[in-house]
């Protein structure tokens, strides 16, 4: 066997056994994603948190100047039909004397004044302020009144006094009509 056929041979054993490296080691890969899939897939979140993730709300039967309060993920919403009252009031106040600067409108969605939702948690230390029911102490402002700590929100959910740092959150909502809002 000459030296040129040598050099052919050994080349050829060389890309085959290249080639059964290279298939071996991606079967090996695949293997193991296979093998590891159904720890990664037990982190997603499980079907009833899932189902807590969106929440649909009726609100036909809640009548003007009433508030109700809805769960969604775990929390309290406050979901206030504001009068006509209510509304002139929180847009007339001076951004200049609000502890966390944020006007009425940026706290509602657009065409719908009436309707304030935001989430239920004092700011402060996670507190449930009072003034969803009626007979509730709605604090100086006419909105909520958090008795732990003396926080104090307006008819928009805006802190106005006490020792809460922010206004009360605003969740992510849509109106699916003129009478039904989807949290989340």
């Amino acid at each position: 066997m000459s030296t040129n056929e040598q050099t052919i041979e050994g080349e050829e054993g060389a890309n085959r056994r290249d080639f059964l490296h290279v298939t071996a080691a991606g079967m090996a890969g695949v293997g193991a994603t296979l093998a590891l899939w159904p720890f990664v897939d037990q982190m997603n979140p499980a079907a009833d948190t899932l189902a807590l993730a969106t929440v649909e709300v009726d609100l036909a039967s809640i009548g003007e100047g009433e508030a109700i309060v809805v769960k969604w993920q775990g929390k309290p919403v406050f979901i206030r039909h504001r009068t006509a009252a209510e509304i002139e009031e929180a847009r007339a106040v001076a951004l200049d004397i609000l502890i966390d600067k944020e006007t009425d409108a940026d706290r509602i969605l657009a065409g719908h004044d009436k309707w304030l939702v935001v989430i239920g948690t004092c700011t402060h230390l996670g507190c449930v302020p009072l003034g969803s029911k009626t007979g509730d102490d709605k604090g100086e402002y006419g909105g909520w009144f958090c008795p732990c700590h003396g926080s104090h929100y307006d008819t928009s959910g805006r802190i106005r006094k006490g020792p809460a740092p922010r206004n009360l959150d605003v969740p992510v909502y849509a109106f699916m009509n003129d009478t039904s809002i989807k949290i989340g």
